[in-house]
């Protein structure tokens, strides 16, 4: 069987019978990726012929082979993988279909947090091509995710985010939004608002220390931006 044979053979099990262990009924349901959004990231990754990607959160492994799918289709031959519950948490269940699929030998898992692996990839020079986020959903761990992320996602290439509904994802992400120019790049298919994918700019944009465009929810509404006119008073 070929190795692509191999893998979507592997997504269908798994999304048919589930992981080979579960922390509690009905986890997989709520955790995983589901199989559109899967796909949606897949095609997407798959136009943009990627060598390398990142990804945060492995969990079921749903968006793991979809990433390898993508991968093994272009060519592409890294996939690292940062989790630090894989073995505390999900006893491995993800590893082990990333493992069934043969994709072992494109694919590392670092198991620990991105917070603190990320600054030590981007420390040892490692780039990628493309990103997905699904890690920690809470606002200062996504920034830090998003920030290390910059350095290692080379200019042009894509961030994408799961989850985009949940606030601290939304507002982390609308940060680079608004003031280091990434763009939002299109999805076809997908579960509407889930998903959210960002291009980064090229050249990187870097804003001075006296320019911040308000980003987070509300923040525009004119009885909040008078520390802004302050702030301008006090340069002018």
């Amino acid at each position: 069987m070929a190795h692509l044979d191999v893998i979507r053979e592997t997504r269908r099990k798994l999304a048919i019978d589930g992981p080979p262990r579960v922390r509690a009924a009905d986890d997989f349901a709520t955790v995983t990726l589901p199989e559109r959004d899967c796909d949606a990231i897949r095609d997407l990754l798959i136009a943009e012929r990627p060598g390398t990607i990142i990804e945060i959160g492995l969990a079921y492994g749903s968006s793991a082979l979809a990433i390898g799918e993508a991968l093994i289709s272009v060519g592409g031959d890294r996939h690292v993988i940062l989790d630090p519950f894989q073995d505390s948490g999900f006893r491995d269940a993800g590893w082990e279909v990333i493992r069934s699929a043969q994709l072992d030998g494109i694919a590392m898992l670092l198991r620990e947090r991105s917070q603190i692996a990320l600054p030590r990839l981007a420390a040892e020079g490692i780039s990628a091509d493309a990103a997905f986020v699904d890690g920690s959903h809470v606002f200062h761990n996504v920034f830090v995710d998003l920030y290390y992320l910059q350095m290692i996602v080379r200019p042009g290439g894509l961030v994408v985010l799961d989850d985009y509904w949940w606030p601290g994802v939304a507002t982390a992400a609308r940060y680079f939004e608004t003031n280091l120019g990434w763009r939002p790049h299109a999805f076809t298919n997908g579960t509407p608002g889930r998903l959210r994918a960002l291009r980064l700019p090229d050249p990187p944009v870097e804003p001075g220390f006296k320019e911040l465009t308000p980003f987070w929810p509300g923040a525009c509404r004119p009885e909040n931006l008078h520390w802004i006119d302050a702030d301008r008073r006090r340069r002018s």
